[in-house]
């Protein structure tokens, strides 16, 4: 799970597993395998810097319902 944040200035949690691409135009898009589509404020540089970053911590085996709850305190509410 990634976070994002929508051009309205909110924040959402998205799944980074079912992101399928990220496109600059000039926002950024991004397109879910379920082609739905959101446009989101972050550049794409830094949108594949936090899929890498959450893709790494899952292929060490290093995530856990903790990681992810200390990651995204608000996740719940």
């Amino acid at each position: 799970m990634i976070k994002v944040t929508r051009l309205n200035n909110i924040e959402i949690i998205v799944n980074a597993e079912r992101i399928q691409s990220v496109q600059a135009t000039p926002d950024t898009l991004i397109t879910f395998t379920n082609k739905d589509r959101l446009m989101v404020k972050e550049p794409v540089e830094e949108l594949s810097r936090r899929i890498l970053d959450y893709r790494r911590m899952v292929f060490q085996n290093q995530v856990s319902a903790v990681d992810v709850l200390e990651q995204f305190p608000d996740i719940l509410h």
